[in-house]
């Protein structure tokens, strides 16, 4: 499982030209799930994801967590993170979760990520979606879990 995370003042996920989820100052998740991910590897991702410490204090350094700057969360679901690019010029996809495993586990991180407090918006699994964000440093992080552990 692994999550790219990016610091937003602003971000927002549309389909067919209509928006199904928008946070102001927060993180912008990519979420991919690879075969084989567990719940307990899904909790502990969430988890990460919400303590990140990458909100300036009073002192300009980086801090402070989501819950800490009244943050929210964009979960966009993206299997494409589960992308092997390393034989050819196409990604080999096999190591992405299928949708009947992946879907509840992109559940699962939203409600962990809730029941911390912290307020989360969407995408939709599957559909066809334009994200658009204003990337706030820039600040990029790449948290992973499973096989590919913290």
């Amino acid at each position: 499982m692994k999550a790219v995370v990016q610091r937003v003042s602003h971000a927002h996920v549309d389909i067919d030209g209509v928006t199904v989820g928008a946070i102001e100052k927060g993180f912008l998740v990519l979420l991919g799930v690879w075969s084989g991910d567990s719940e307990e590897d899904c909790r502990q991702l969430a988890e990460k994801v919400g303590n990140l410490r990458v909100f300036e204090d009073e002192n300009g350094k980086l801090n402070k967590a989501l819950a800490d700057v009244q943050g929210a969360v964009l979960v966009v679901p993206n299997f494409t993170i589960a992308g092997d690019c390393r034989k050819g010029n196409r990604p080999s996809f096999i190591k992405a979760e299928r949708p009947e495993r992946a879907v509840p586990l992109f559940e699962l991180f939203k409600q962990t990520l809730a029941e911390r407090g912290i307020p989360v918006q969407s995408g939709v699994f599957g559909a066809d979606m334009q994200v658009s964000l204003v990337n706030d440093g820039p600040i990029t992080l790449i948290v992973e879990k499973g096989d590919n552990s913290f």
